[in-house]
């Protein structure tokens, strides 16, 4: 049996839900999807400059989940940055 998947608190709304390369119109990109937690938890880290410890707390996660989350979120904006690619944060 599937374990139920644990909402995390999740605050931050971002203003925009795609960025792209300058220049080369939407059509002809291929996307990168951001989940809402991958972002929070870049915003969290990142933005605010939070330590690992709070800012899972504040996503009401655990710091191993906070850190995979946070990875794959790193992962996904760098790929969109060096290939060229859209990247789009789920709405």
């Amino acid at each position: 049996m599937v374990r139920p998947r644990i909402f995390r608190k999740l605050r931050f709304k971002p203003k925009s839900h795609y960025f792209k390369p300058q220049g080369i119109p939407l059509r002809h990109l291929e996307e990168v999807f951001l989940t809402k937690e991958e972002m929070e938890a870049v915003k969290l880290k990142d933005f605010d400059g939070l330590e690992q410890t709070e800012a899972s707390e504040k996503m009401k996660t655990s710091q191993s989940t906070f850190q995979r989350i946070l990875s794959s979120a790193r992962t996904k904006v760098a790929k969109a940055m060096v290939e060229g690619k859209a990247l789009k944060i789920e709405e």
